[in-house]
This record gives structure tokens, C-alpha cells and sequence, in this order.
């Protein structure tokens, strides 16, 4: 995982059907108790590492609505499974899909200052003028 849809989110849900990783979910079908927005799967987010921009960036209405998270990989295992802000899924043979487990791709181009700080995708891949 590596995006993050803040709450700046109208629930518009253009972002879903442009994941291809099939990632997003909209806030009702969010794992989270308190899932007020459409929500991003952390166990299998790709960050569009093939595309130029990630798609759920580019399609969304609202500037600065996708922000950069923290890389799926192990290092930062922890960050993910003790998060209240992330429900990562079980598989029945493999057990928790932590980032140990099933690391995801990432854009190493993008800093870990920026991903610290939830820097807005358009805005560090300029999507916006």
C-alpha cells in the first residue's frame, strides 16, 4: 500500500473501478468500524508502479484527496498490522497478509519524508496545475 484516501474524500467512488488491483472499496464496504470513506486495501495496493500516475489519483475529483503512505514492505510491517487506521485481510493458508508476507510494488521515487507526511499524489506527481 502506498496511497492513502484521506478524509477530504466525497465518496464519489470514481477511484474503484479504476484500481486494477482491485484495491478500493467504498466506505460501506470498508473493514473499518469507523469507515467513513471509500478505503484502500493496504495488502494489495500496486501504486500503478506500471503507469505514470497512480489511476485512483487520476480520476479523482478532489485535489489532494489521495495522499502517499508508507511502502508495503516489510519494514514497515509493523506500521500496518498494529494501525488502527488498516484492516489487513486473513488468507485461510497464508494467515495474515502483512507486508512480511506479501510485500507489494512501490515508487522508490517518492520520498519517505513525503510518505511521512501524506503528501498529496497530484501534487508530487503534478497532476494539478
Amino acid at each position: 500500500m502506498a496511497v492513502l484516501i484521506s478524509d477530504s474524500c466525497i465518496n464519489c467512488d470514481a477511484c474503484i473501478e479504476e484500481c486494477p488491483a482491485t484495491a478500493i472499496v467504498n466506505a460501506s464496504e470498508s473493514p473499518l468500524a469507523s469507515g467513513e470513506y471509500t478505503y484502500v486495501k493496504p495488502d494489495k495496493c500496486i501504486e500503478c508502479v506500471d503507469a505514470a500516475v497512480p489511476k485512483c489519483a487520476d480520476v479523482c475529483p478532489t485535489e489532494d484527496c489521495i495522499v502517499w503512505d508508507m511502502p508495503y514492505i516489510a519494514e514497515y510491517n509493523d506500521y500496518f498490522v498494529h494501525s488502527d487506521r488498516y484492516v489487513i485481510r486473513e488468507h485461510k493458508k497464508r494467515g495474515l497478509m502483512s507486508p512480511e508476507v506479501n510485500p507489494m510494488p512501490w515508487r522508490e521515487g517518492i520520498s519517505m519524508e513525503q510518505r511521512e507526511l501524506r503528501v498529496s499524489v497530484g501534487q508530487t506527481l503534478k497532476l494539478y496545475n
